[in-house]
């Protein structure tokens, strides 16, 4: 049963994760767009913390988790997870003088991994990194008083597709690295129009986007006492080295029916933006957690990310200002009764949690910062190999109505599935 769905989720992946427009905020309008949570429902329920790590659980956050994917007593076999997220998302947009609202769903991950051998695990799948998508359009006057109205548009994105592997060195201690390849292609394009003229002018530029970046985390997981446990990791996600092949094509066009009447493809070598390398700076992600196996957990992580070293000469705009980029974040689980046999209730997964973003973002010298509340359960699906339906909710706002920017109020659904199977097992001959 399980592999139909995972086949059913690989075709699901196939025909809709790089299709798709993962954003309808204008902040996507700067640099790559929206940088999506790198995360499973689980971790984003939890505030998107990446400390905890078990034996049936797929963490995308932390690759030193992996060590912890189990083999069951025997020791002949391994547990394989199969992970699929999907999420829909309710945007309301409002600036000083207007409202609208939005909505976007999205396959954000499809992930495997299992359990080599006691202490190493293996994992790979695929995902979004960052997603663009907006409409936007302003009125001004000139100096003779008509009209000229300014259309941006723009959608694309980047995914990603990873390879992780976990170690435990010593009893307790971890280490792991995630290798990713980001690939994509992002669009964007300006349309002008001035009252009582009849051709408009229009800018349409197209990035294809590739490059390489690592992860490595360190866990260190003591027990503090025979049931208690202390849970700390250390993670870096090096700086991501990127090539752009960008073009651009600038031109008139007819506001009657739309039809180009002269368009040119500007010489971008002759001014060396053909081809661009760029880099996102590296992020470093501090976390300690306390809890009790199968019964609770909580814990904190703080992210930082000297983001003020970014720019992009191609894709960026006159009106935004990077600074250094922060996170706090907050969040555990409880588990009433693990192992009740007569009240479903008590074995469900309770979660919860909230964050701080300090995007880096300084549009129209204000700061872009994003506050979310997050919460859901993990629903158990069989007894004898753990599997979970993962139900989140997140709440959250980003930006400002001030200096003629927007506020985005959010509220998100996660349904993400945690499927285990037996991995490796030996065939015996009675």
């Amino acid at each position: 049963m399980i592999k139909k769905i995972v086949i059913l989720l690989v075709y699901g992946a196939v025909t809709g994760l790089f299709a798709q427009n993962g954003t309808a905020s204008p902040y996507s309008y700067f640099g790559i767009g929206d940088l999506r949570a790198t995360s499973t429902a689980e971790n984003q329920m939890m505030g998107g913390i990446g400390i905890f790590a078990d034996s049936i659980h797929i963490n995308l956050k932390n690759p030193a988790a992996y060590s912890k994917l189990g083999i069951p007593a025997g020791g002949d076999y391994g547990i394989t997870t199969y992970a699929a997220g999907i999420s829909r998302k309710e945007l309301r947009l409002k600036s000083f003088t207007e409202e609208e609202r939005s909505s976007i769903t999205n396959l954000d991950y499809l992930a495997l991994a299992f359990s080599w051998r006691k202490g190493v695990g293996i994992g790979f799948g695929v995902m979004p990194y960052s997603s663009v998508g907006y409409n936007l359009v302003s009125e001004t006057t000139n100096n003779n008083g008509e009209v000229v109205t300014n259309q941006y548009s723009g959608e694309g994105g980047l995914n990603k597709v990873y390879l992780s592997i976990g170690y435990e060195v010593v009893k307790n201690l971890s280490v792991g690295v995630t290798g990713n390849l980001n690939f994509g292609t992002i669009e964007s394009s300006r349309l002008q129009m001035t009252e009582d003229v009849q051709f408009g002018t229009k800018d349409e530029r197209l990035s294809k986007v590739n490059g390489v970046d690592f992860t490595y985390a360190l866990n260190y997981t003591p027990k503090i006492s025979e049931r208690h446990t202390l849970h700390s990791s250390l993670r870096f996600n090096a700086q991501a080295n990127l090539v752009a092949r960008n073009t651009r094509r600038i031109g008139s066009f007819s506001l009657q029916n739309g039809a180009d009447i002269e368009v040119v493809d500007v010489d971008l070598v002759a001014q060396g933006l053909e081809k661009e390398g760029f880099q996102i700076p590296t992020t470093t992600t501090i976390g300690l957690g306390y809890g009790e196996d199968r019964k609770w957990f909580l814990g904190a992580e703080y992210s930082f990310q000297g983001l003020s070293g970014y720019s992009n000469n191609f894709l960026d705009t006159g009106n935004l200002v990077y600074e250094d980029a922060s996170s706090l974040a907050l969040g555990g689980f409880i588990v009433p009764d693990f192992d009740s046999f007569d009240n479903y209730l008590n074995r469900i997964t309770y979660r919860a949690g909230l964050r701080f973003d300090k995007t880096g973002m300084m549009v129209n010298d204000k700061e872009i910062n994003n506050f979310g509340i997050t919460f859901g359960v993990g629903l158990p699906l069989s007894r004898l190999i753990p599997s979970n339906l993962n139900l989140g909710f997140e709440l959250g706002r980003r930006g400002t109505t001030s200096a003629d920017l927007i506020e985005e109020s959010y509220f998100k659904v996660n349904v993400g599935l945690s499927l285990n199977d037996l991995w490796f097992r030996k065939r015996k001959i009675n």
